[in-house]
C-alpha cells in the first residue's frame, strides 16, 4: 500500500507530466515553505515570462479551434482571443503549470506528496508571477525497532482420531440417499419431504416471507426447530400442518430474530436416511482413493494443514500488532482516508453478495461507517508502512518470476492470455500493487520464521 500511496501525486493531471520534461522550464522560486507533522505547505512562485511563455502555447491552440463571426477558421487574432476568453486562458494556465511547478518544488525539496495538494491564495495577473499555496501530506519517517526481538506462537498441530472419524462421518452424511416410506406416520429419525410457506404474524416490513417448494425437514433432528418436529410428528403424506414459531432475539438469522412466524407445512412424502456403509468400497466412489484409510490419511493431512494455515495467521496478526505497538508514528490522514474506502468497498460489495438490495445499501449511514472504520484503518496503514519498512531494512523483494506466477493464475481465472493481464495492470497500477502484495506477504513469512 505505501508504495502505491506514494504514486498519488502523480494522479493530478498526469497527461501534463510528460509535456512538462520536455519543456526547459525556468527555475521556480518557493517562498516558504511550513511543517507540521507529516503535513507540508509551500508558497511557490512562478515567473512572470513562464506565465507568459504558457499563455502564449494556450492561445495558439485556441486560434487553431476557434470560430468568430467576421474571421476565418484558424485567423483569428491573439487579442481578440485574450478579449473573448480571458477568465478560460487564465484557467487553463493555471491548470497546465500548478501542477508541474508543484512537482518540481516538492521533488526539488526532496518530498515525495501521498495526497493530491490543496491549491489556496492563487494569484495570476498579467505580467506578473503565477503565485499559490499548496498543502499536502507526504510520507512519515519511519525508524523500525525492535522486530527481531518479536516473538510468536509455534504451536505443535494435532489432529485426533476422533476428529477424523467425525470429518468422515460428515462425508459420508453427504453421500446419504433417501428412501419413500408408506403406510406409517412420521416418527422421529424420518424426514418430512415438504412445501413450506411462512409469513411474519405482525407485518411490519422488517421480515419477508419465507417460500420453499421442496425441503427436506428431519424430525426430532438436532438442527431442526423444536415446534416443527411437535407439529409434523406423527403426520402422514398428504397431511396439512399450520402452526406458529416464535424465534428468539439471538436467532441466528437475523431476518427471523425476535419474530413469530406462522407457517404452513404440506407434507408430499416421508422419507427414510439410508447412509453407505464405511468400508473401501465407499471410498473408491468418492475419487482417487483405493481404500478408507487412504481417505482418512487425506483428511488427516487437510486438517493439520488448514489448522497450521490459521495458527501461521493468527501468529501473524499478534506479530504486526506487535510490531505497530513498538513503534509510534503519524499516519497521513490521506492513506487513512483511502484505506477507509478500501475497507468499506469491501464490506458492502459482501453485503451485495449475499443479496442486500441497492435501495437498503443507499439508506446506510456511511459518515458512521466511515468513523467505525477508523481506528482500524489506522492500523492498517501502520502495519502496510512498517512491513515496507522492514522489506527495505531486510532487502526483500518480490521476484519476476513470482509475479508471473500472479499473473498466470489471473490470466488462467479470466480466461485471458499473461500478456493481455499484464497490459491492463500496468495500465491501471495493478502491476504495483501485486508487487506489494508479494512483498508483504514475503516479509511477514521472515518475521513469522525469525520469531520462533
Amino acid at each position: 500500500m505505501a508504495r502505491g500511496s506514494s504514486d498519488t501525486a502523480g494522479t493530478l493531471e498526469d497527461d501534463l507530466a510528460g509535456q512538462a520534461e520536455r519543456v526547459n522550464v525556468s527555475p521556480t522560486e518557493t517562498v516558504d515553505a511550513k511543517k507540521d507533522g507529516v503535513k507540508r505547505e509551500i508558497s511557490v512562485e512562478i515567473p512572470a515570462a513562464e506565465v507568459t511563455r504558457e499563455m502564449e502555447i494556450i492561445i495558439q491552440k485556441y486560434q487553431k479551434v476557434a470560430r468568430l463571426p467576421g474571421f476565418r477558421s484558424g485567423h483569428v487574432p491573439p487579442s481578440i482571443i485574450r478579449q473573448r476568453f480571458k477568465e478560460d486562458l487564465k484557467s487553463d494556465v493555471v491548470e497546465a503549470l500548478v501542477p508541474r511547478y508543484f512537482r518540481k518544488e516538492a521533488e526539488k525539496l526532496g518530498m515525495i506528496p501521498v495526497s493530491q495538494p490543496r491549491v489556496t491564495d492563487l494569484q495570476i495577473h498579467d505580467g506578473e508571477p503565477l503565485r499559490f499555496k499548496a498543502s499536502f501530506e507526504i510520507m512519515p519517517d519511519i525508524v523500525v525497532e525492535g522486530y527481531k526481538e518479536i516473538r510468536a506462537d509455534h504451536p505443535e498441530i494435532v489432529v485426533k482420531d476422533e476428529e477424523v472419524q467425525e470429518a468422515v462421518n460428515s462425508v459420508r452424511e453427504q453421500h446419504a440417499t433417501f428412501t419413500s416410506v408408506e403406510g406409517r406416520p412420521l416418527a422421529d429419525g424420518d424426514f418430512a419431504q415438504s412445501s413450506m410457506d411462512g409469513k411474519p404474524k405482525e407485518d411490519d416490513g422488517s421480515a419477508s416471507p419465507v417460500h420453499m417448494d421442496e425441503v427436506l425437514i428431519e424430525i426430532g433432528g438436532k438442527n431442526t426447530v423444536a415446534e416443527f418436529t411437535q407439529n409434523l410428528r406423527g403426520a402422514n403424506a398428504g397431511d396439512e400442518r399450520e402452526f406458529e414459531v416464535s424465534y428468539p432475539e439471538d436467532a441466528p438469522d437475523k431476518r427471523l430474530a425476535g419474530k413469530t412466524f406462522v407457517y404452513t407445512v404440506k407434507i408430499q412424502a416421508i422419507k427414510q436416511k439410508n447412509l453407505p456403509e464405511l468400508n473401501d468400497e465407499f471410498a473408491k466412489e468418492l475419487g482417487e482413493f483405493t481404500s478408507l484409510d487412504q481417505v482418512r490419511k487425506q483428511i488427516r493431512e487437510n486438517m493439520e494443514a488448514e489448522r497450521k494455515h490459521d495458527a501461521e495467521r493468527e501468529a501473524k496478526d499478534k506479530l504486526v500488532a506487535e510490531l505497530v505497538k513498538r513503534n509510534d508514528f503519524e499516519v497521513p490522514e490521506s492513506l487513512v482516508d483511502r484505506q477507509i474506502d478500501l475497507r468499506l468497498e469491501r464490506g458492502l460489495r459482501a453485503l451485495a453478495a449475499q443479496g442486500m438490495k441497492m435501495e437498503d445499501l443507499k439508506k446506510m449511514d456511511l459518515p458512521r461507517l466511515r468513523a467505525g472504520q477508523r481506528d482500524q484503518a489506522v492500523q492498517d496503514v501502520k502495519s502496510s508502512l512498517l512491513l515496507e519498512r522492514v522489506a527495505d531494512l531486510e532487502k526483500i523483494e518480490a521476484g519476476e518470476d513470482e509475479v508471473n506466477h500472479e499473473i498466470e493464475a489471473l490470466a488462467k481465472q479470466t480466461k485471458q492470455t499473461p500478456e493481455a493481464v499484464r497490459a491492463r495492470l500496468t495500465q491501471d497500477g495493478g502491476l504495483d500493487r501485486i508487487r506489494t502484495r508479494i512483498r508483504s506477504e514475503k516479509t511477514l513469512n521472515f518475521l513469522y520464521h525469525q520469531s520462533a
